[in-house]
């Protein structure tokens, strides 16, 4: 089993009706129709949601994406409508919340990846592919791609795997056109991205992207280019062949993963509380990142 190991009651606001409690968002409709997403300090690994949070991490993943989408306006539109905390709500909603416009969702998360790494890397050791797309020999854990590649998989409800699936089984899905729309606007942002990080010193190695439906205007919609949708590994220490240090959650992982923990992932018992260094480690890693790639102090 997995999931929440402690779920949170979702605070009520009057004006607005909560729909859904995610693993880091809670999202409200309010009374003109429009979602509001607040993003919580909760942190999830292996399927968990943790009992521990980081602290300021929803404000960091919240102000780094209002960054990016200002950086890819230009490519695509985004669905940010206001940053204008609504009536009555708590204060602690303050730099975590967004109000957006409702969008028809497709229910595909959109990968891009320009390293080899993570469940691609699996697949790839097994049968030189990655989603169906064939690679070339000689590809190690951390190896840069020839160009980078849309890797799609199917949505997951909190406590389940995505699932990686073929380009194919996409257009089949959701249709041919909005098929290669996906893909197009996938790449496109994943490459500018990668350009703007890469000229800050860091390496973004693969990420995700929620898309969704304005009438027949595609946009891009939930977090973007954030350390929990991407792998941001430091360029000055990118070594292919081995595990890239990165900016996410690697302190927490490790430490789950580690005898001092006491956990055993292959069990159905919930992970432990996360001990005070390492919530203060993993906090410096989102900070550092907000910091390397806007040029701005985190406050």
């Amino acid at each position: 089993m997995s999931g929440f190991v402690e779920k949170p009651e979702p605070i009520q606001v009057p004006g607005l009706v909560h729909l859904h409690t995610g693993k880091v968002r809670e999202l409200y409709q309010n009374e003109a129709g429009d979602l509001v997403m607040v993003a919580s300090d909760r942190i999830s690994a292996f399927d968990w949601v943790l009992p521990t949070e980081i602290p300021d991490k929803g404000r960091i993943l919240t102000q780094l994406s209002l960054w990016w989408f200002d950086q890819l306006a230009d490519l695509v539109p985004h669905h940010v409508l206001s940053t204008e905390l609504p009536a009555g709500a708590p204060a602690d909603w303050e730099g975590r919340t967004l109000v957006c416009k409702s969008l028809q969702m497709v229910p595909v998360e959109c990968v891009a990846r320009g390293y080899l790494t993570g469940s691609g890397l699996v697949e790839y050791n097994e049968s030189r592919t990655v989603c169906g797309l064939a690679l070339p020999e000689g590809l190690v854990d951390g190896s840069e791609l020839p160009a980078p590649i849309f890797t799609p998989a199917t949505k997951a409800a909190v406590g389940d795997h995505d699932e990686n699936v073929s380009y194919e089984e996409v257009a089949r899905q959701v249709g041919a056109d909005t098929a290669a729309r996906l893909r197009q606007a996938t790449l496109a942002v994943y490459s500018r991205g990668r350009d703007i990080a890469r000229d800050r010193g860091i390496i973004l190695a693969d990420t995700k992207f929620e898309f969704g439906f304005d009438g027949d205007a595609l946009v891009l919609a939930d977090e973007v280019l954030t350390a929990d949708s991407s792998r941001f590994w430091p360029a000055d220490q990118w070594q292919p062949g081995r595990s890239q240090p990165s900016y996410d959650k690697q302190h927490v992982r490790d430490w789950l993963t580690s005898a001092e923990s006491g956990w055993d992932r292959r069990s159905e018992q919930p992970p432990p509380p996360l001990p005070q260094q390492v919530v203060d480690a993993t906090r410096a890693k989102y900070v550092e990142a907000y910091e390397r790639l806007t040029g701005t102090s985190w406050i």
